[in-house]
This record gives C-alpha cells, structure tokens and sequence, in this order.
C-alpha cells in the first residue's frame, strides 16, 4: 500500500505545554500536554483504529504505548475533516520526544498508516 497515494493522506500536527503545577524536579517528574490534529487530506473516509506510540526521554528510556482509538475515540474523518483531542505524558527527565503512528481504515477497506512525525517535549529555556 503506497501510503502517499492521494486516496489515504492523514496529516497530524503538534503542540506541546508543559504542565508546571503537576510537575515535581524534586520527584524527576515532568509533564507534558500535547494536542493533536488529524486532518483527513485524501479522498477517501478513514476511521482511526489504533495508536502506537514511543516516547523518549533524555537518558533514552522507551517507552512504548499501544492502544484502540485516542482519547477513548475512534474518529471517523471524511475529507477535509479535522479531529482535535488533547492528552498528554509523563516523563522522568525535562526533555523527550515522541512519535509514532495512527493505524486508520478507509471507507473503501484500505488500511494505511497515518505518521505522526517526531517532536520534543522540553520545559521552557531548556533547549537553545
């Protein structure tokens, strides 16, 4: 399946927060909120089914979540159509990233892949 097919185009953006008042350095406890956007750019309909993400934080420990939907959704997007939902993580050091990707199936039965690109999780003036 050529995942840049026209047909099956799924776009996600990122922003991130750091959520200070539930974060203790003392504790090596950081969090972070991330909201997403899924933008439906193909042709076809698609429902999300799965999420598979891997998160890493500074001392490069992994972690990997796996599970149905976001958000305890399972959105359908016909083309055009946006889906916005907040989450979020919590890691042990003040910065990390994630990645990872959205298991979606088209109208037509064709699964695909949506990606959801690297991007970094960092407490304010850490990184230059």
């Amino acid at each position: 399946m050529d995942e840049a097919s026209p047909e099956y185009n799924t776009q996600v953006e990122v922003e991130t927060a750091y959520i200070e008042e539930q974060s203790d350095s003392q504790e090596n406890r950081y969090v972070f909120s991330y909201t997403i956007t899924i933008r439906n750019d193909g042709s076809v309909a698609a429902k999300l089914l799965t999420r598979h993400w891997i998160i890493t934080d500074a001392d490069g420990k992994v972690q990997e979540v796996e599970g149905e939907g976001v958000v305890g959704e399972q959105p359908h997007l016909e083309p055009g159509e946006r889906f916005r939902y907040t989450s979020g993580t919590v890691l042990e050091t003040p910065v990390g990233s994630m990645q990872g990707t959205y298991h979606m199936i088209a109208d037509d039965g064709v699964e695909f892949d949506a990606e959801i690109p690297p991007f970094t999780l960092a407490i304010p003036r850490t990184l230059h």
